[in-house]
Parts: structure tokens; C-alpha cells; sequence
């Protein structure tokens, strides 16, 4: 039997009353689980709600404008089991189609509404994204990639730009994440679309108009080309000529990642420093506090510590002794930010990409708890139900390859840091004493900073007293 359920608004980082700016279903629309139900825009960032679950859409709670905080209703959607969705997408598809058309009509023709607002509303993201009406030379058209492309010399995917117009974080185009997608699959550049909402927001619409003018005008307008950097035109080539080819588009965790990491990369000058870590002492100390931990407790499940735990905590002692590394620069790279909180983010491999949980004020919490605290985000993050609250607020990140491999590398900082520690493999190593050379295990160190904030020789201290710390722990009670 279907079940009638409330997709309610989860996790959104602690903020209250956000706007609501967009609705990507309509009532009798079928959605997948996670898919956008209503876009959110704080003052910091634009965010789609996800349903919770799969199923037909009942009832919507909310409009544009409307304001929703963590636990409101968004939409009353009718689960079902395995086979009822399918159902469900097919009596919507012939039945209701008629009705939301009509209905679409109806609303394009109220005060104050638009013909596309009201078709935007009956579309669910995914299909608003592939194709949408556009009134060109009078007549209603389906614009698609293709038919960008055969306008002019158009270019069907925009080059992202890596100059600082670009990139930073205060120059980004003010749109949704739908209306992203929507440009993206038209080839449209956003830094060169006006936006007519509110604040300077760019709408489905506002892209719309875009298309139309360079349609009509038989130019190259759509697609930006090399950017800021007069690049050349990334490489087309057809790899099937040369053999057997498979295309998997990336995962989204991976296109959001990968735009990151190209304007930090960009845009923050990175040095890294290198360093090792004699860690035969404590990785002598945290084996045999895991042996404790599973004779304590009766089924041998008790807090795994790792190395990670420890590099955590002798991080916050670093960080105190050096407190431009927890630090921010404003966007102008005037300002620096010095935090007195100690929130300290770890890369975590899961299946769709990395993502960087937060443990938080990990100057308050002992190895023990911030091992049991990073093992709960790790798995989380597998498992795909990491909140924005659990990946914000970092001060510091840890970038930890030595279950892997590897000697050393340089991590990307992770903006608005100014610093990220890369670890890599441990291994034994001889070591002179003084004396004789005895075997010590070695990890090794490499820390990437912004040049604009942490000189050379800050860098080589920091790196020094951490690995001091990792020799001995003792001395972070000091």
C-alpha cells in the first residue's frame, strides 16, 4: 500500500527562515529519492532540498518566497514499494499530463505571472535541465545543446574561466544550483548573463533570453572561450577511432570538488613543505591502547584509534602555537581572519568522491573521542548522509593517504584555509643515534600553505614542532 509522507527540510547548518527561490516539482510529479525538491538561498549559499524518499508529489507546502527552517514540510509525497513508482510515473504521465498542462496555462495567465514561470513550475530539475521552451522569432522552440551549437560557432560545453572574475568566491554568477545545470547543458556562460531577480539572481528565464538574443543574432555568444588566461580550447577528440570506449559522467560530489580545486588551485599561490615524523613511540602507544580497548569491551568492539586521531589533536597544539595557520583571508586579500576555535576537517574516500567532514573543537576533546567522532562522520560519508553542518567550519584539514601509499604530495588548500596537511605511508627507516643506526618508523609530512598569508620559514617551524609533537605527545600538554 502507498503511504503518504512528509518530505520535511533537513539539516541545513544551523540557519533559520532561508527563502525559498525556486520549486523544481509540481503536485502528481513522480521524484527519485534525493532528488531537488525546492531551492533554498541563505545568505551565504544556495542549496536544494532533497525527498527523502521516491514517489508521487500530493501536495506541495511551500511556494516562491516562503521562508523554511530545519524540520519544515516541503511536500506531502505518496511512497510506495518496489513496482508502485513505475505505476505511479505512468498514470502521471497519461492521465495528469492534460490537467498540468492545463494548469500551467492557467497560472501563465494570472496577474503577475509569467508563461515560462508557470512551465518551470511542472517540471521536475533533471527535465527543466535536458529541454525548455524558448520563444524565439515568435514561435515556441525546444532548444536543446544541439541546436545551440548549429546557431553559430557556438561551443556546446563553456570553458570555466580561471581568471579572478571567474573564480572568486565574490565574482561566482548568482544562480541556482538548477539553473547551473540548466546553463551548463545549453552551453550557456553565466558570467555573461544578467540577472533580473532579486540581489542580481540569474533565472531559468533570464538564460532563456540569452539563448534567444544569440539564436537570433547567428553569433558565437553562448559559450565563453579560453577566459582570463587566454587558454587554448580544451582538446575535442573522438577516442572511439582508436578503440573500445566506455563515458561515464562524474558523480556530483566530483563536479562540485572539481570546481573548487581548480579555483584553489588557481587562485591561492601553494608552496609546500616537506618534513618527517619519528612515530615508532606512538604508534607503539596506540596499538596497545586498541589491544585495551578490545579486551574492555566484551565483543572486541570497542573505538579503533588510528593515526589520524593523534594527528588531530598534535594539530591543535600547532595551531595554537602558530595561530596565523588558523586563519582565513577575505576574498580582497586584505583581511585575515584569526579563528579562536579549533574545527579540523579530514578527507574521506567514499564511492562518489572525497568530501571533508568537521570534528569540532577538537582543542576540547581527547584522542579517544575524536577517533570515535571521525570513525561516525567517515562512515556517514560513505554511506552518502553527511548534513552541510558536518562539512562547514573548518579551520585546518587533514588529507591522510598512508593506509595508501605513497612518500609524498601536494594536497590543494582548501579555501577559505590557508593550510592543509598531507600525510602519506609510514615506513621503518634507519636512524642515527648519535651512536649506531636504529630502525624508527618514519611518517612523512607535507604541508601546502597560501604564500599570501604563511612564509617559508613559518611553514618549516610549524612542520618542525608538529613532528616534535608526534615524537612526543607529551609535549602537547605542555
Amino acid at each position: 500500500m502507498a503511504d503518504l509522507k512528509e518530505a520535511r527540510v533537513p539539516d541545513i547548518g544551523g540557519y533559520d527562515d532561508v527563502p525559498v527561490i525556486e520549486v523544481l516539482v509540481s503536485v502528481g510529479d513522480t521524484v527519485d529519492k534525493d532528488q531537488g525538491l525546492v531551492t533554498l538561498e541563505s545568505d551565504k549559499a544556495t542549496m536544494e532540498v532533497p525527498s527523502p524518499f521516491a514517489g508521487v508529489v500530493k501536495e506541495l507546502k511551500v511556494k516562491v518566497g516562503d521562508s523554511l527552517s530545519e524540520g519544515g514540510v516541503v511536500a506531502v509525497i505518496e511512497a510506495a514499494g518496489e513496482e508502485a513508482p513505475a505505476k505511479a510515473s505512468d498514470e502521471t504521465a497519461k492521465p495528469e499530463a492534460p490537467s498540468k498542462q492545463k494548469s500551467a496555462k492557467s497560472d501563465a495567465a494570472k496577474p503577475g505571472a509569467t508563461q515560462p514561470e508557470a512551465q518551470s513550475t511542472t517540471r521536475t530539475a533533471e527535465t527543466a535541465a535536458e529541454v525548455e521552451p524558448v520563444d524565439v522569432a515568435g514561435q515556441r522552440d525546444n532548444i536543446t545543446r544541439g541546436d545551440v551549437a548549429k546557431s553559430g560557432d557556438a561551443v556546446p560545453t563553456p570553458a570555466r574561466r580561471l581568471d579572478a572574475d571567474g573564480l572568486m568566491p565574490d565574482k561566482v554568477p548568482y544562480a541556482s544550483p538548477a539553473v547551473r545545470l540548466f546553463a551548463r547543458e545549453l552551453g550557456v556562460d553565466l558570467a555573461r548573463v544578467q540577472g533580473s531577480a532579486r540581489g542580481g539572481r540569474i533565472t531559468k528565464e533570464d538564460v532563456q533570453q540569452f539563448v534567444k538574443g544569440a539564436m537570433a543574432g547567428g553569433g558565437g555568444a553562448v559559450a565563453a572561450g579560453g577566459g582570463g588566461l587566454d587558454l587554448l580550447p580544451w582538446p575535442k577528440v573522438d577516442f572511439s577511432r582508436f578503440g573500445e570506449v566506455e563515458v561515464k559522467p562524474l558523480s556530483k560530489i566530483k563536479k562540485i570538488s572539481g570546481a573548487n580545486l581548480a579555483r584553489n588551485w588557481a587562485m591561492i599561490p601553494h608552496v609546500t613543505q616537506h618534513d618527517d615524523a619519528d612515530v615508532t613511540e606512538l604508534e607503539a602507544l596506540r596499538v596497545a591502547l586498541n589491544k585495551e580497548n578490545e579486551r574492555a569491551s566484551r565483543d572486541g568492539s570497542g573505538t579503533k584509534l588510528t593515526m589520524l586521531a593523534f594527528l588531530m589533536k598534535a594539530s591543535v597544539t600547532a595551531l595554537q602555537k602558530f595561530p596565523e595557520f588558523n586563519a582565513s583571508l577575505d576574498a580582497g586579500g586584505e583581511n585575515l581572519t584569526l579563528k579562536k576555535y579549533f574545527h579540523i576537517g579530514f578527507a574521506a574516500d567514499t564511492p562518489n568522491g572525497l568530501v571533508v567532514p568537521v570534528v569540532r573543537d577538537c582543542d576540547q576533546k581527547g584522542v579517544m573521542e575524536i577517533a570515535r567522532e571521525s570513525s561516525e562522520l567517515a562512515k556517514k560519508a560513505r554511506d552518502g548522509k553527511l548534513g552541510p553542518a558536518e562539512m562547514s567550519g573548518g579551520c585546518f584539514s587533514i588529507s591522510s593517504l598512508g593506509g595508501i601509499g605513497g612518500t609524498s604530495f601536494t594536497p590543494i588548500v582548501n579555501a577559505p584555509e590557508v593550510a592543509i596537511l598531507g600525510v602519506s605511508r609510514s615506513a621503518m627507516k634507519p636512524v642515527w643515534n648519535g651512536k649506531e643506526f636504529a630502525p624508527r618508523l618514519i611518517l612523512p609530512l607535507s604541508l601546502s600553505y597560501d604564500h599570501r598569508v604563511i612564509d617559508g620559514a613559518a611553514a618549516a617551524r610549524f612542520t618542525a614542532y608538529l613532528a616534535q609533537l608526534l615524537g612526543d605527545m607529551r609535549r602537547a600538554l605542555l
